[in-house]
């Protein structure tokens, strides 16, 4: 065993601000601001529950109220992968140098560390270290001096301590989230890691505290630590505390949570299910009363705090809870049981009571599926990997913060300053991903250096004509950049006009100079959502649509651009940078894991859809001042039109890399061909493309396949069905696919398709098709009431020559507003290999 004497750190962080002037928290005026609302609306604070013995109350309902499922669905969670988890957190680790400890593990709310030291028994068994300096260290943070001193001491002086001995220094953190927060943001970590340092900070705070404070956070802004030069952070939040906040508050607190891109910090972070009310309730209120005792003594230590531990008198109240439904939300509640009185001791003001009144002193969100991804999408940060407990009631989540992400919108409508700049880290995503400038993946194709220039010239021209300014210079960019090539592939010498671009490698310009032309484009258009912002220029209808425009068209040539470079992935390019690289065997396990469809189909009744929006480009000088509010689309998009669909049965997912191997290489041999997605290796194995290199087939076994129209439709036919058309895919998907804020992988959640969701009973069929575009039989032609655009006139009708067939929604790289925006369409030639199209079969009733 360890050293029973051994001595534990604590470091007392509650001074620590995340900004100067803010004041710092008063538990006291907490209670009397709590005790003041009006009837049914008072509370007091949560943080009353833990105090020394609130915290061995809790503990004993974890051990003996096995109602209280949640402590055991984590551990269980724990007990089995903490292993698989470590691993995935030290996959990105970074070496230790000049003595100091490479890695941080601070927990938020440490507790009993019960199921913390399955984390740390894992991680340890991982590590190689000397007993002068462990590479790891791990922050117990939490609010009670004597709980911390206590539980760190039983931790040491276990097995798992002694397994720690060399490899992870564990020290305790006295304060709040908030104060743990902006002890991290103040780079307060640097100092607290090194040997000696705590008690050369506990003797002097200003060591830590005359760090700048100016890293503070509001409603948007994602916290970054002054010093990026921190150890690698991994922060735990279990026992679903996040549940604790209101819903926004949730996503708030973690924005404020001081990860960094790319440098492999992450955050493990437990969320309860939206599970039945019956379960939820006993849960909160076990029939030993243990939970009853737990809150009660929250009462208690109210009165202990404003100076009279009787001034409640716990005869008056006694413990109840509820679970609303519709909010998700579970509520403790102090109710009183006859009228009275109460004055608090230091300002003498009288709280009166009334019978059957209720004070709120703990709430617990829950999470659907939908509501988790909003949580994260909202705060900025990415999922790398979920694990469920056996009973599906409970999740831990590993997030990061990736380099970029998009923010959710209330509708895909007129693009905004705001959503433009959050969207501007795409701009940079696939500039990093590309060392063979002058190479062409795809022969159909201009080289890559093509899309890096023609990105900011197609934007340059527009602002130009918008603005009647002169162009960007170089001005001979607008001839080189224009337009890309879309020939014909059976007859590459048939295309549409198209810009003449030089023929050899060094008459084309400069990387430089075109990354340098890009800036000054990129000036303009900031400078125009300024000038919109400050008056200078009217937000028009004609202004917003050239926004709109040249937004979605740098979203629409980033996917061409990927899945170019997806032809040389793993051997010509390098993996998207800053996003931690797929833990495969992991994701494949719970793949296998997650539920499916009890049934391959389902029944779609007769109906009339509407497709398109009304969406007038001549309007747009009648109603110049009509923005708000207004949906944007394409030519093709508008006008709207009601098209009758007969009762038709569909698939349930889309065609799978395994279902299409099998028809490959069985019964369909010599009648479709070899999917571009697809690789042979040299050893004869057929691998599955990823931009991260080539996975085995076992991996994406049930990833959509990406291949030709021609492909699905002879799969189809010869599984006695056919391709669905494109008001039969709209019906289908209006019912029963969600979007980004409902967890679609889509705007770059992933760098590749995942598993379908679709048809799981639990949620009405509801889920996403694992993030393609989809191929329709309809051919992309015009309408009646199609007028070309008057901005880009060639954008659809130069394609309307039979050739080319409707595809709906979105792949994993398309950016949310445009996968969001029903109205949509999207083409490529029928026997194109390369876009990331997948299908399903409908079958005639």
């Amino acid at each position: 065993m360890g050293d029973a004497n051994a001595a534990v750190h604590i470091l007392d962080i509650r001074n620590c601000q995340n900004g100067a002037d803010q004041p710092q928290y008063d538990i006291v005026d907490s209670i009397i601001r709590g005790l003041k609302a009006p009837l049914n609306a008072k509370s007091l604070p949560t943080q009353l529950l833990y105090n020394e013995r609130g915290l061995r109350l809790y503990d004993q309902i974890t051990t003996d109220a096995p109602e209280y499922y949640l402590f055991g669905a984590e551990q269980e969670i724990l007990h089995k992968r903490a292993p698989e988890i470590m691993r995935i957190l030290q996959s990105r680790s970074l070496a230790s140098s000049e003595g100091t400890p490479a890695q941080v593990l601070l927990e938020l709310g440490a507790g009993s560390m019960r199921k913390t030291s399955h984390i740390l028994h894992a991680l340890a068994a991982l590590l190689s270290g000397t007993p002068t300096v462990p590479p790891v260290t791990y922050f117990a943070l939490d609010l009670e001096e004597q709980e911390i001193q206590r539980t760190l001491t039983q931790l040491l002086n276990s097995d798992v301590g002694i397994a720690m001995q060399g490899k992870i220094e564990a020290k305790g953190m006295l304060g709040t989230y908030e104060h743990g927060v902006a002890f991290v943001l103040q780079g307060g970590l640097q100092h607290a890691v090194e040997r000696n340092a705590l008690e050369s900070i506990r003797r002097d705070p200003a060591l830590v505290l005359s760090v700048s404070s100016g890293q503070g956070t509001n409603d948007t802004d994602i916290a970054k630590p002054s010093a990026p030069e921190q150890p690698q952070l991994h922060m735990l939040f279990l026992g679903s505390s996040i549940g604790n906040f209101s819903r926004g508050e949730d996503a708030q607190f973690l924005r404020s949570l001081p990860l960094r891109a790319g440098y492999g910090d992450t955050l493990l972070v437990g969320l309860d299910h939206d599970n039945d009310r019956e379960e939820i309730e006993i849960a909160y209120n076990d029939p030993k009363g243990l939970t009853r005792d737990f809150i009660m003594n929250g009462l208690k230590a109210a009165g202990i705090a404003l100076g009279d531990s009787e001034l409640f008198g716990l005869g008056n109240w006694e413990y109840t809870n509820v679970y609303d439904e519709d909010s998700r939300a579970h509520k403790a509640f102090y109710k009183c049981l006859h009228p009275h009185r109460i004055i608090i001791p230091s300002t003498k003001e009288e709280v009166y009571f009334s019978k059957d009144e209720l004070v709120k002193i703990e709430m617990s969100l829950k999470y659907s599926e939908r509501d988790a991804c909003a949580l994260f999408s909202d705060a900025g940060l990415r999922p790398i990997q979920r694990w469920m407990d056996s009973t599906s009631r409970y999740s831990l989540w590993l997030l990061e913060r990736p380099p970029f992400a998009f923010p959710l919108l209330p509708s895909p409508t007129t693009p905004t300053n705001e959503a433009i700049g959050k969207s501007m880290g795409l701009r940079y995503a696939p500039d990093d991903s590309i060392i063979m400038l002058f190479e062409k993946p795809i022969d159909l194709r201009h080289i890559c250096l093509f899309y890096l220039g023609h990105i900011p010239t197609f934007l340059d021209i527009h602002l130009s004509r918008l603005l009647q300014e002169p162009h960007t210079q170089p001005e001979e960019f607008k001839f080189i950049f224009e337009r890309g090539m879309d020939p014909n592939v059976d007859d590459p010498i048939q295309c549409h006009p198209h810009s003449e671009v030089p023929k050899n490698d060094e008459e084309w310009p400069s990387l430089s100079t075109i990354l340098s032309f890009r800036e000054r484009v990129r000036e303009r258009l900031m400078k125009l959502y300024a000038n919109i912002s400050n008056g200078t220029i009217q937000l028009t209808r004609k202004v917003a649509r050239v926004l709109f425009m040249t937004y979605e068209h740098e979203g629409l040539h980033i996917e061409t651009l990927l899945y170019m470079l997806l032809q040389r992935a793993g051997s010509g390019t390098i993996p998207p940078p800053d996003f931690t690289i797929p833990p495969w065997e992991s994701l494949l396990a719970s793949w296998d894991a997650a539920p499916k469809p009890s049934s391959p189909t389902v029944v779609v009744e007769a109906t009339t859809v509407t497709l398109g929006i009304d969406d007038v480009e001549a309007d747009d000088s009648v109603k110049a001042v009509d923005v708000a509010g207004h949906v944007f689309g394409w030519d093709n998009e508008s006008p709207s039109r009601q098209v009758s669909i007969d009762t038709f049965r569909i698939s349930w997912r889309p065609i799978t890399n395994g279902e299409f191997f099998t028809f490959y290489t069985g019964s369909g041999k010599d009648k479709v061909t070899f999917p571009a997605s697809w690789i042979k290796h040299e050893d004869g194995e057929v691998r599955v493309r990823a931009l991260y290199g080539p996975v085995s087939m076992t991996i994406a076994w049930d990833w959509p396949v990406l291949t030709s129209y021609d492909n699905m439709s002879v799969y189809a036919s010869v599984k006695g069905g056919r391709l669905p058309t494109e008001p039969e895919l709209r019906v289908f998907m209006d019912k029963f696919t969600y979007g980004y804020e409902g967890g679609a992988n889509i705007g770059f959640r992933n760098w590749h398709p995942v598993p379908a969701t679709t048809g799981v009973e639990s949620h009405g069929g509801q889920g996403h098709n694992g993030g393609v575009w989809e191929w329709t039989s309809t051919i992309f032609d015009k309408f009646e009431g199609f007028v070309p655009s008057q901005l880009y006139p060639g954008y659809s009708a130069d394609f309307f020559d039979g050739n080319y067939r409707v595809v709906l929604g979105g792949s994993f790289a398309t950016i949310p507003r445009i996968a969001e925006r029903r109205s949509m369409r999207n083409w490529y030639q029928h026997n194109y290999p390369y876009p990331w199209a997948g299908a399903r079969i409908v079958y005639d009733l």
